[in-house]
C-alpha cells in the first residue's frame, strides 16, 4: 500500500537524545520533552498514531550525569531522573512558570494531590448513549502548567505505507508538555509532533441532512428539493444505513454490514447520484464493515479473486484491517466500486471495539488513516465521517460523536464538550444536532440545539427513524420552524468566515472553537464558563443550554465579558462593557453572540444563500469600530458560483487561497479593503446608528460616495448602518486582481477616533415587559424605574432590587440598563 504514503519525520535529531542502557529523553522543543524507558534498551523511531514528526531543531539545554542521577535543564524545566525504571519517586520535573502558588512539580505516574483535576481535559471516543457528561480524558493543557501524553500502547507506522504493532516486553513512551499556562504555545507543539489539522473541502462547512431512515430514492431527492423550495440551504447529504441491502432473506446477518445498494429503495443508485450532485450537494454513505463481504454482495467476486478466496462454499470475506492486501480490494474494490456511482466520502460507523488479532492495533485507526487518505487519491481535499480514536485523530477529520440522547442534559454539555476537544487539538466534531433518540418532544430544545449547532464547527440535524424524531423545521410548531430555518441560512451565510477560520485551523493552529481560558489563562472567570467559547478570531458564543421562562419567555446564561473593552451582540446590537460578569437573557430567536471591538466578520449579503457554500457574489462585512482590527478574506477559486462542475472535481483544491483584506484604523475612523474583483461589497457598522456627516467612500482612490447606498437600523432591527460599496468603474487598461476601497466615517477632515452609538434601551425594555406574563402593577413599578431619567444609575439599579420580586422578571432590564456605561444615564 506504498501509495498511501503520508509524509512524517518521526527520527529526531541525535544532538536532542539523551540515552542509557534502558532510558531514553528527547528534547523536541524547549518545552516538549519525551521519555522512553525499555527492559531491552530498544527504542521506537517510528511514527506513532500521535506522534508523526520529531525532526525539529535542536533546543538549548545542559545535561548533568552522575553514575545514578541524570538531570536535564533548561529555561523552562529541570528533568530529575534516578536510572531506574520510571516510577512516581524516580521521575520528577519542576518548572520555572509560576502557575500555582506553591510550586508546579511532575512526577511520572503520581495522580493529583487532594483530589485537584489539574488536567483541562481532552475529548472521548463517542457520546453513544450519553445523557449529560461523560469523562473527556486528558487533554495536553493544565491549570498546573504541566502536561503528560501517554503513547506507550498507540499503533505504529510502518514507514511503508502500512501499520504495525509495538514491540512486546515492559516499555513506557511519553510526553511532558512544559508550557505554564501558555496555552496556545503547548498545542503549537502538538501539532508540531503529531501533524496540522487538514484544511477541509468548503461544502463540509454547511448544512448537513442526516436521518436514520428507510429513505426511497425519489423520496429523497423530494426531500432535498422541499428544502430548496423553503430557501433553507444544504450542503451535504448524509444516507444512513439503509442505501445498502439490511432486512433481504439473502442478507445472512444482522443487516449493518452492507455494500450492496438496496435496489427496493434506490432502483437507480445513478440517477440518485447525478440527481443529488446536480442540487450542488455532496454525498457520504454509512459504513458498518465490522461483518466483512458476504456472497451476496456485488463485489464478493471481485473481492474474492483479488485477495484469492475460496468462493466454492460461499464463506464470507472476513474484515481484517490488519492484513495490507485486504485493505487493497476494501478500499480500491469495494468501496471505489460504490463511490463512482454516488458516494463523495464515507461515514465509518465503527462501533465494535479497539482490538483486532494483532496487538495493539486499533481497526478504527486503521479506517480513520486508510480512509482518509484514500479520499485523497484523486487530487481532492480528503474527508471523512467517523469517531475519535485517540491523541492525533485530529488529523481525520470530521469526527461523528455517536448516538446522542435527546436531553437538555446533552445539549447542557455539548458545547464544552466541543470546545475542550481543542485541548487535545481535535477541532472538527459533528455531534447529532437535535438529538438521535430517547428524550421527548421539545421543540424549544430543539431550536437551541440547531443555534449551538451553527456556531459549531460542523452543522449536521440528525434523528433516529422514529416518525416523531425528524428534524425539518417545518415539522415543529411555527415559532420554532422560523427560528431553525432562519438560523439555518445564517449557516450558509457565515460560510466566508467559516472558511477563513478553517484555513487558520490548518496553517496556524487556530482551532475553530476555543475555550476562553486559552486567551486568558490567568483568569479564574475564564475557567467559570465551560459552555462559553471562542469561535474563530472574532467571534464569543454563549450557547442557550437551559429552557426560558415561561412568565418572560426569556432563556439565561451566565456569560463572562473578557477585558477587551467593549463587545456588541451581532443580533440585538447591544454594547456591553467588558471585564465582567453577567447574566444575559435572550428569547427563542436569540443566542449571545458577541464581537469585541476591532472585529471584521465576512458574511454572504445574500439572505437566503443557495446549495452548497460557494463563494459569494455579494459580501456583507459586519464591523465594530473602537479599537484597530484586520481580517483575511480567503477563497479557493475552484468554489466560484461560475466554475464549471466538472472542472470543480478534476481541479485540485491545494493551490494558493484568493485573498481580500480588509483592515480598521481607530485612529483615522478609517476602513481599507483590498479585495477582488467580479462582488459586490456592503460593509455595516454594528451599533452604530447615526450616519457620519463627513462619511466618505472611494473606489480605487475615486469619491463614490454620492452613489454609495447608505442607510441606518435601529430597534427592533439590529442597530447599525449599512454601507453598500459600488462597484468600480469600467475602464479599458487591464485591471489588477484586486481594487481598494475606503470607508471613512470622519471624511477628509479626519476627526478620527468614532465610538460605537450609545444606545437607548427603553424601546427593547418595553417590548419585553409587554411580552411579561406577570401581574400588571409589577410591570407598572419596573417600567417606573426605567422611565426615570433623573435618578442616578446607583439609585435605579437599588430600586430594582428593592422591589423584592424574582430575578427572572429584573434580570432581564438590569442586563441592558448595566450593558454599556455611557448609556446608564439614559
Amino acid at each position: 500500500m506504498k501509495h498511501y504514503h503520508f509524509e512524517s519525520k518521526p527520527v529526531a535529531h541525535a544532538d536532542a537524545i539523551v540515552s542509557g542502557p534502558h532510558h531514553r529523553f528527547t528534547v523536541l522543543t524547549d518545552r516538549l520533552i519525551r521519555y522512553e524507558w525499555s527492559y531491552d534498551g530498544k527504542f521506537e523511531d517510528r511514527a506513532s498514531t500521535f506522534a508523526i514528526n520529531r525532526e525539529f531543531p535542536v533546543p538549548k539545554f545542559q545535561v548533568v550525569d552522575r553514575p545514578d542521577e541524570l538531570e536535564i535543564i533548561n529555561d523552562h524545566f529541570h528533568l530529575s531522573y534516578d536510572k531506574k525504571r520510571f516510577s512516581a519517586s524516580g521521575l520528577l520535573c519542576s518548572f520555572s512558570a509560576k502557575v500555582t502558588l506553591w510550586g508546579a512539580q511532575w512526577r511520572f505516574g503520581a495522580q493529583p494531590s487532594h483530589g485537584r483535576q489539574e488536567n483541562l481535559g481532552g475529548t472521548a471516543r463517542t457520546l453513544d448513549e450519553v445523557d449529560g457528561r461523560c469523562d473527556m480524558g486528558n487533554g495536553v493543557l493544565s491549570r498546573f502548567g504541566y502536561a503528560a501524553l501517554d503513547d506507550t500502547k498507540s499503533m505504529l507506522f510502518d514507514g511503508q505505507g502500512f501499520v504495525a504493532g509495538r514491540r512486546p516486553g515492559d516499555r513506557i513512551d511519553g510526553y511532558l508538555f512544559c508550557h505554564g499556562h501558555d496555552y496556545k504555545g503547548a498545542i503549537r507543539d502538538f501539532y508540531a509532533v503529531s501533524g496540522k489539522q487538514p484544511l477541509l473541502p468548503r461544502w463540509a462547512l454547511g448544512n448537513w441532512w442526516s436521518r436514520y431512515y428507510k429513505y426511497r430514492q425519489d423520496e429523497y431527492i423530494g426531500l432535498m428539493d422541499q428544502f430548496k423550495s423553503k430557501e433553507v440551504p444544504l450542503s451535504v447529504a448524509v444516507v444512513d444505513m439503509d442505501w445498502h441491502m439490511v432486512d433481504d432473506p439473502r442478507v445472512p446477518h444482522a443487516g449493518w454490514t452492507g455494500y450492496t445498494w438496496d435496489k427496493k429503495l434506490f432502483p437507480d443508485p445513478a440517477t440518485f447520484g447525478r440527481e443529488i450532485h446536480s442540487r450542488n450537494l455532496k454525498i457520504t454513505l454509512n459504513d458498518h464493515p465490522h461483518s466483512g463481504i458476504h456472497s451476496h454482495e456485488d463485489s464478493y467476486e471481485d473481492m474474492a479473486k483479488f485477495l484469492s478466496h475460496d468462493t466454492s462454499q460461499k464463506n464470507p470475506i472476513l474484515f481484517d484491517p490488519t492484513t495490507p492486501k485486504f485493505m487493497e480490494a476494501y478500499l480500491g474494490i469495494l468501496h471505489r466500486s460504490i463511490e463512482k456511482i454516488a458516494c463523495d466520502f464515507w461515514w465509518i460507523d465503527w462501533q465494535q471495539g479497539s482490538h483486532t488479532k494483532v496487538p495493539g492495533i486499533d481497526p478504527l485507526w486503521l479506517l480513520n488513516h486508510f480512509h482518509f487518505l484514500d479520499n485523497a487519491l484523486d487530487g481532492k481535499r480528503p474527508l471523512i465521517f467517523s469517531r475519535y480514536a485517540g491523541p492525533g485523530s485530529h488529523r481525520y477529520p470530521v469526527g461523528f460523536s455517536g448516538d446522542t440522547v435527546t436531553t437538555w442534559a446533552s445539549l447542557e454539555f455539548q458545547p464544552e464538550f466541543t470546545a475542550t476537544a481543542s485541548n487535545i487539538g481535535y477541532g472538527w466534531w459533528s455531534h447529532d444536532i437535535g438529538g438521535h433518540f430517547h428524550g421527548k418532544r421539545d421543540d424549544e430544545l430543539v431550536t437551541r440545539w440547531v443555534q449551538f449547532g451553527v456556531f459549531s464547527p460542523i452543522m449536521r440535524l440528525h434523528s433516529s427513524n422514529s416518525r416523531w424524531t425528524s428534524k425539518e423545521p417545518w415539522l415543529y410548531r411555527e415559532e420554532s420552524e422560523h427560528v431553525i430555518e432562519t438560523f439555518m441560512r445564517l449557516r450558509h451565510r457565515m460560510i466566508p468566515y467559516l472558511y477563513t477560520c478553517n484555513v487558520r485551523a490548518s496553517t496556524q493552529d487556530e482551532p475553530l472553537m476555543q475555550p476562553m481560558y486559552w486567551l486568558f489563562p490567568e483568569r479564574g472567570e475564564a475557567y467559570q464558563v465551560p459552555n462559553q467559547y471562542f469561535f474563530g478570531s472574532e467571534l464569543m458564543v454563549a450557547p442557550i443550554v437551559k429552557p426560558r421562562d415561561r412568565r418572560t419567555n426569556l432563556a439565561c446564561v451566565k456569560a463572562w465579558l473578557p477585558p477587551m473593552h467593549r463587545h456588541v451582540d451581532i443580533f440585538t446590537g447591544t454594547v456591553y462593557d467588558g471585564n465582567r460578569e453577567l447574566n444575559m437573557y435572550r428569547p427563542l430567536h436569540e443566542i449571545p453572540v458577541l464581537a469585541h471591538e476591532g472585529s471584521i466578520i465576512p458574511l454572504d449579503a445574500n439572505r437566503t444563500p443557495g446549495n452548497g457554500g460557494l463563494n459569494p457574489e455579494h459580501f456583507e462585512v459586519l464591523v465594530v469600530i473602537g479599537r484597530d482590527g484586520q481580517t483575511s478574506v480567503l477563497e479557493d477559486p475552484a468554489d466560484d458560483y461560475n466554475s464549471d462542475q466538472a472542472k470543480k472535481e478534476a481541479l485540485p483544491q491545494t493551490a494558493g487561497e484568493r485573498t481580500s483584506q480588509i483592515q480598521w484604523n481607530q485612529a483615522k475612523g478609517e476602513l481599507t479593503a483590498h479585495i477582488t474583483h467580479g462582488r459586490t461589497w456592503s460593509f455595516r457598522f454594528l451599533a452604530v446608528t447615526e450616519t457620519p456627516k463627513d462619511l466618505k467612500v472611494t473606489v480605487d482612490g475615486q469619491d463614490r460616495t454620492g452613489d454609495t447606498g447608505v442607510s441606518v437600523s435601529k430597534f427592533p432591527d439590529t442597530p447599525s448602518m449599512l454601507v453598500h460599496v459600488p462597484s468600480p468603474q469600467a475602464s479599458p487598461a487591464p485591471r489588477p486582481d484586486t481594487y481598494t476601497i475606503t470607508v471613512s466615517l470622519s471624511g477628509e477632515r479626519g476627526g478620527g477616533d468614532p465610538q460605537l452609538s450609545v444606545l437607548d434601551h427603553k424601546p427593547r425594555i418595553e417590548k419585553l415587559l409587554l411580552d411579561y406574563q406577570t401581574e400588571f402593577d409589577v410591570k407598572d413599578k419596573i417600567w417606573s424605574i426605567v422611565d426615570d431619567r433623573d435618578s442616578a444609575i446607583n439609585v435605579k439599579m437599588g430600586k430594582l432590587m428593592s422591589l423584592g420580586i424574582d430575578e427572572s422578571l429584573t434580570g432581564p432590564v438590569a442586563e441592558l440598563i448595566l450593558s454599556d456605561v455611557r448609556g446608564m444615564h439614559l
